[in-house]
């Protein structure tokens, strides 16, 4: 009895078997009134209580000023070099440079801002929702 449980299950578990997510069916947008930046939603829905992932394009010089999120967000560099500020206002000489591969974390609340200094830059955000962005006015 037990092992036709879990047969059972395991057929169940394979019919469900999520499809992977490839390059060329990731849809990015253009949010309103940022320049260079596209955003694409990989996993999940951010205005759930569930995990979400999204990836963002930079254009090269683009910028995403100060803002917050609900939650914590971890991000990974993809491609390029993505130099982080924290505070309120941009300030060229407090960003770090995150090279591709690296990772940095926003927590919850805290401002930040994102800028492509060097060329294209590509990242992933992984975070736990609802979220959302406020931006911090100047």
């Amino acid at each position: 009895m037990i092992v036709f449980i879990l047969g059972s299950s395991i057929t169940v578990a394979q019919d469900r078997a999520p499809v992977p997510l490839l390059p060329d069916r990731i849809s990015f947008i253009s949010p309103p009134g940022l320049s260079g930046v596209q955003v694409a939603q990989l996993l999940g829905d951010p205005k759930q209580p569930t995990p979400y992932l999204i990836r963002v394009k930079l254009a090269a010089g683009a910028r995403i000023p100060s803002h917050t999120h609900p939650d914590a967000r971890s991000s990974t560099v993809l491609a390029g070099t993505l130099y982080v500020g924290f505070g309120e206002t941009f300030v060229e000489s407090q960003v770090v440079a995150v090279p591709t591969g690296g990772v940095y974390v926003a927590p919850a609340g805290v401002p930040h801002y994102l800028w492509a200094k060097d060329g294209e830059v590509i990242y992933q955000e992984a975070g736990t929702g609802p979220t959302g962005v406020a931006f911090v006015k100047p």
